[in-house]
């Protein structure tokens, strides 16, 4: 059991330090030996838990978009109506993007950047689903625009990414009465 654990704290340490490591350096700046020093762990220990750092960066990926979208649908059920499900899940992301800021910033590397690879792309899209969905019911409602999922993510969700580096470089607070104003212009944007 303690070896099993043992196990557990070492790939979550590599999973930090991949994380860390490839939000201040960019992820062909960063090396294996360096996220081995900093998760520290022998060089060989990564190669136990994945395959190369393609591999690494992917299954990270994956991890940190579950969490994510865990987190970010967590109050929501698809009995309520689109405009406050849409609420829910957009104010849970952004307390996902301003509490979990490494993860988030991340997610932001890796979704605008051709480090993943498709498959891995694909399989973090599906984590997304039920957002998928509640766009596609709100579309069927004539509630939301009739518009591509990547146009209406484009317009409400990613600019939190934005406001979530502002932040982070201490130009901009996003106090409550800006998120909430940052609610409004993303609901405005999609809305029909």
């Amino acid at each position: 059991m303690a070896q099993l654990q043992k196990s557990i704290e070492k790939r979550n340490a590599l999973v930090k330090a991949t994380i860390h490591l490839v939000n201040n350096n960019g992820f062909h700046a960063t090396p294996m030996s360096k996220i081995a020093k900093m998760a520290n762990v022998s060089p060989a220990t990564i190669y136990l838990y994945f395959d190369n750092k393609q591999d690494l960066v992917n299954k990270v990926y994956i991890e940190v978009k579950a969490a994510f979208t865990a987190y970010a649908f967590k109050n929501y059920n698809t009995d309520i109506p689109v405009a406050e499900g849409f609420e829910i899940i957009w104010k849970r992301i952004a307390d996902f993007k301003l509490k979990e800021v490494q993860e988030a910033m991340f997610l932001a590397q890796c979704d605008n950047t051709p480090m993943i690879d498709e498959a891995s792309r694909q399989e973090g899209l599906k984590h997304l689903q039920p957002l998928l969905d509640l766009w596609e019911r709100g579309k069927q409602e004539g509630i939301i625009k009739p518009l591509s999922p990547y146009l209406l993510y484009a317009y409400s969700i990613n600019p939190l990414s934005f406001l979530m580096v502002m932040q982070q470089r201490g130009v901009f607070q996003l106090n409550q009465d800006y998120l909430e104003d940052a609610y409004q212009a993303a609901w405005d944007s999609i809305k029909k």
